[in-house]
């Protein structure tokens, strides 16, 4: 059986609550995860990740190495502590990278310099040389770097690209998609990074649809412009709050692409978000329309959960769910994203165990070309 993988998640934050952590325990009790270690900058989420419930009752028995240590004072800050955790892990594990956008560079450097398979939540970089830098050096050490894209994961996309593949849409020729996250956001930990000149909504949600309508399609992005609306957090700094890009793809079609931090706290949904592709095929038109709020289920709770009773119930990105052991299970398309992703640095190493170097590095590259 193959060895599994210590897993070192830098970055405490909602992504690492609300997907990352449960996904690796997940993959912890499958055996291709083996100890987990969470770093951030200061102690407090590390704690909120020890001491949440909805995790303790999933995972009973299952814990993570918290870096630093929670004992040190709660206002003390170790923005370089990931480097000294990163040269402790034996070679060829894996880094989930997990920070503020503009640090996603940076961080997955440091993990390939310390010879660590990598997944990053998206935006991977906000370079394109950046890309192409990461890209290069990977492949020189034969690591693979997994950008998690989760909506590739959903079952409709998935079933969108096979009959787009089988050219029952036609050619995708224009199209819109939404995605708001809501308001609270702008009261979180998104006020001290999401600033003007770090990242705006387009780069940080809207890649997600530009991503999909290629995944779909297969069609390469060549233009874009961005225009943005800009706001104050609620300490001040100024933020772009408001988004709209125009992507062109390399067939000519357009995407118009509409972000926010905006969708009302007390809504019943979790965000705002949807897909519409117009195709055209010989004399007739396709179409490809995806609401990705509603999906069928509502429930209405006696007590309130995040401040309302109403909810629409998203069954298909995570939930936790009864299963055959102990606590639940983590399933959905966002799950089976990080467990691609982890699952497939797993295998390489499982492929290469016991090989000489050369030989184990030219397999490794051939794996992740």
């Amino acid at each position: 059986m193959a060895k599994p993988l210590d897993v070192t998640i830098v970055g405490g934050g909602m992504i690492t609550n609300d997907l990352l952590l449960p996904a690796v325990y997940q993959l912890q009790r499958a055996g291709v995860a083996g100890a987990i270690t969470v770093c951030a900058l200061n102690t407090p989420p590390l704690k909120a990740l020890k001491e949440n419930p909805e995790l303790k009752q999933a995972f009973p028995g299952q814990d993570f190495l918290a870096q630093p240590a929670l004992a040190e004072p709660a206002d003390r800050t170790f923005p370089a502590l990931y480097k000294e955790v990163l040269a402790r892990m034996p070679p060829r594990q894996a880094v989930v990278v997990a920070m503020p956008d503009n640090l996603h560079y940076e961080v997955v450097m440091e993990a390939l310099r310390r010879d660590q398979h990598v997944l990053c939540v998206k935006p991977l970089v906000l370079k394109h040389a950046h890309a192409v830098e990461v890209e290069k050096f990977a492949l020189e050490k034969g690591l693979f770097v997994g950008v998690e894209y989760h909506k590739r994961f959903d079952r409709r996309s998935l079933i969108a690209r096979r009959h787009y593949e089988l050219g029952h849409f036609g050619q995708f020729v224009m199209g819109e998609a939404k995605l708001i996250e809501p308001w609270y956001y702008r009261h979180s930990n998104f006020q001290n990074w999401f600033t003007c000149d770090r990242t705006d909504p387009f780069v940080y949600i809207g890649c997600h649809y530009v991503d999909l309508v290629f995944f779909i399609t297969g069609l390469k992005p060549v233009e874009v412009s961005v225009s943005g609306v800009k706001g104050k957090f609620p300490n001040g700094k100024e933020g772009y709050l408001w988004s709209n890009g125009r992507v062109r793809f390399e067939n000519g079609a357009i995407l118009s692409v509409t972000n926010g931090l905006g969708y009302p706290d007390q809504g019943s949904g979790g965000n705002e978000q949807c897909l519409t592709m117009f195709c055209e095929g010989g004399d007739c038109g396709g179409i490809i329309k995806h609401d990705d709020q509603f999906r069928g289920v509502t429930h209405g709770y006696v007590e309130a959960k995040g401040g309302k009773h109403h909810h629409f119930i998203n069954p298909d990105f995570f939930r936790l769910v009864p299963w055959e052991g102990a606590g639940y299970k983590p399933v959905g398309y966002g799950p089976d994203s990080v467990a691609a992703i982890l699952g497939m640095a797993h295998r390489i190493e499982a492929e290469t165990a016991g090989m000489a170097e050369a030989p184990a590095l030219a397999r490794r590259r051939e794996r992740i070309r």
